[in-house]
């Protein structure tokens, strides 16, 4: 929840219109159990910024959020954040009370609960004109439906809002914590992995509702179109160092992997520099009449220092077993199909569908309409209640959700697990198969309680898929996945060759992989006829209501006016973007340009042979180190115009 603060400091920082100033962390330093996570990272955040944070997992990004909280003491090294700026996050526990989830979210303005009390009992004419005029300053009056719209967006409908949140599992009530951030609205809001308990039309509304955010955002998530859509900037969290990007995570790809060509051909040349007057050195070092030069050579290679390697971080591929014998089509067929959990309630009915064995299916619908439970008729695990389900002879189901984590045996390891299944294989044969599911080899003899999730994820779906399967269900795999992992997944799913039904919240993983979208929305199962774009349309549009429904084939027309519209937006908007990619191609020349310089400046022998030509490019490089400030600065100006112009 939002950090809280005195009353007065509250007042003073929401002040309509007022801005919370630039965040700054200096030369920071941060250790967990011993581990040096951060050492001397620095970067500066401009005010209003939506910024993604990014590095593998168990680099340091939590780390990183606890200590701009104050909750994490820093080694060394400060952040530096406004005076009167308040932080939120999403609180650790879910609320399990038994006030309504509408109460517990307008509860969390701490402000404004204050002034409503303190309305009850003041009694000093002056002191209630106050309190109704700060009421009207922070627009109190419209809370309820504010708080109402974001428990919708996050799946809530209205008689849900209703209900004590004791009454919603875990997940749901995660749901709630985050929509008490929101609507406290601090002026720098931490997201941590925010979309793991949302489902996928959760995910596209919390994007849209990120990018018109009105000041900072720092979130961490490994969701390729979240970094993409909803930030502006991108702070990579890499070798414990922080280094600034503009743009989103595609945009953020290409900088690093220019920046690090750059690097390997200055380190290059550095190397090549530092041996030849090494090699000076050893010929001549013992000469009398060289002794003079081979000691300026000595002091020059103590001051060229070295241009560090770039280091890449291996991952571990991902392989799933291909089936050794298809199945004709159609390999699963439903005519009539009804499936529920209890006698005469049924979840979903009048299922009319046929799975062929080369078809690559996604469940869209929201979480509660019954995209697990068709995932696990499909699988054998709930029986037909009605109708007809034909599986093909012989056909083999991979089946992988993320509860299964618990079904891992936590003293074992994963050879044991594997072991288990090939009870005559050699240890080595054993340990081929763990390699496949992309488990490092110092992690096959790890318990699986001391693996990470993502590594557990990794053994759970190789386990899931071990037999070849001719058909492979996913539910949910990505949640404890970092980017690169999820690259690995999209590869190893495009290199299967059996079918596939995924249910993420992951729309890249979607688009990468499957060919046919099928709704699950108002007890039933349909084929949804357009894309993914199209359906984050409806879901924006529709606000999120659950209750709503969510047409499939229909409503053309209207499908057709909004892209119209929106395509008239951006043609109005077409100059101020192209202003906008006018100044990232001016910054990129003024990057690369600054790297050229410093690689020259590097070399000591410059200073010695040509003073005034050095000189001459300190200068080049302060003024284009100016430009590129400036840049920066114009450029993030008028990409939130631009961001706020399309989001009107």
């Amino acid at each position: 929840m939002a950090r809280g603060l005195p009353l007065s400091h509250l007042a003073s920082a929401r002040k309509l219109g007022q801005k919370a100033g630039m965040i700054t962390i200096t030369d920071l330093s941060a250790r967990i159990a011993g581990r040096l996570l951060l050492d001397n990272a620095s970067v500066s955040l401009p005010d209003g910024v939506k910024a993604g944070l990014v590095g593998r997992n168990g680099a340091g990004k939590s780390t990183l959020f606890r200590v701009i909280t104050g909750d994490l003491g820093s080694e060394s090294g400060s952040v530096t954040i406004p005076k009167h700026a308040r932080i939120g996050q999403v609180a650790q526990e879910a609320p399990g009370t038994e006030d309504s989830l509408i109460s517990i979210v307008l509860a969390a303005d701490k402000e404004r609960a204050a002034l409503l009390q303190e309305s009850e009992t003041a009694t000093d004419p002056n002191r209630i004109a106050e309190i109704q005029m700060r009421l009207v300053d922070i627009d109190a009056h419209s809370a309820e439906a504010r708080a109402s719209a974001i428990l919708a967006g996050l799946g809530f409908d209205q008689e849900a809002q209703l209900r004590p949140a004791s009454s919603f599992s875990g997940g749901w009530r995660m749901r709630v914590a985050l929509a008490s951030v929101l609507f406290a609205e601090p002026d720098l809001l931490l997201l941590d992995e925010p979309t793991n308990y949302l489902d996928l039309e959760g995910t596209l509304w919390l994007e849209d509702y990120i990018r018109r955010y009105p000041h900072t955002v720092i979130i961490i998530s490994h969701d390729r179109d979240l970094l993409n859509n909803a930030v502006n900037s991108i702070i990579h969290l890499d070798q414990k160092k922080l280094t600034f990007y503009r743009g989103g995570y595609d945009s953020f790809e290409r900088q690093k992997a220019e920046a690090d060509e750059l690097q390997m051909k200055a380190k290059v040349k550095s190397d090549a520099a530092r041996k030849h007057l090494q090699s000076y050195i050893d010929r001549f070092r013992y000469k009398a009449s060289k002794a003079k030069q081979a000691q300026s050579r000595i002091k020059a290679l103590e001051r060229m220092g070295t241009v560090a390697a770039v280091i890449e971080d291996h991952v571990q591929p991902i392989t799933f077993p291909e089936p050794e014998k298809q199945p004709a089509s159609p390999i699963v067929a439903i005519q009539s199909g009804v499936v529920g959990y209890e006698p005469g309630k049924p979840i979903l009915k009048g299922l009319n569908l046929r799975i062929d064995n080369d078809d690559r299916i996604a469940l869209l619908g929201s979480n509660g309409n019954g995209k697990s439970t068709f995932a696990k008729f499909i699988s054998g695990r709930l029986p037909a209640q009605a109708g007809d389900l034909r599986i093909a002879p012989g056909l083999k189901i991979g089946f992988f959700a993320q509860h299964q984590l618990d079904d891992l045996v936590p003293n074992e390891t994963p050879v044991e697990h594997v072991r288990k299944l090939m009870p005559q294989a050699a240890e080595a044969q054993v340990r081929s198969r763990v390699a496949q599911m992309g488990l490092a080899t110092e992690k096959m003899s790890t318990a699986a309680k001391d693996l990470s999730g993502g590594e557990k994820a990794r053994l759970l779906m190789g386990l899931a898929a071990f037999h070849a399967p001719n058909l492979l269900i996913l539910d949910e795999p990505t949640n404890h996945l970092d980017i690169d992992s999820r690259r690995a997944l999209i590869e190893a799913l495009n290199d299967y060759d059996g079918a596939v039904i995924l249910i993420s919240h992951d729309r890249h993983l979607i688009e990468a992989t499957v060919d046919r979208l099928w709704l699950v929305n108002n007890g039933t199962v349909t084929s949804f006829e357009g894309d993914m774009e199209e359906y984050r349309d409806i879901v924006i549009a529709s606000g999120k209501k659950k209750d709503e429904k969510i047409e499939t084939a229909s409503d053309q027309a209207s499908k057709a006016d909004q892209r119209k519209a929106n395509a008239e937006k951006r043609a109005q908007l077409a100059p101020l973007k192209k202003k906008i990619n006018e100044i990232e191609s001016l910054t990129a020349k003024l990057e690369k340009q600054i790297q050229a310089l410093d690689t020259e400046l590097a070399d000591p022998t410059l200073y010695e042979k040509a003073p005034a030509k050095a000189a001459e490019k300190v200068k080049q490089r302060g003024e284009a180190a100016a430009k590129l400030s400036a840049a920066e600065e114009q450029w993030l100006l008028l990409s939130s115009e631009y961001e706020e112009a399309m989001a009107g």
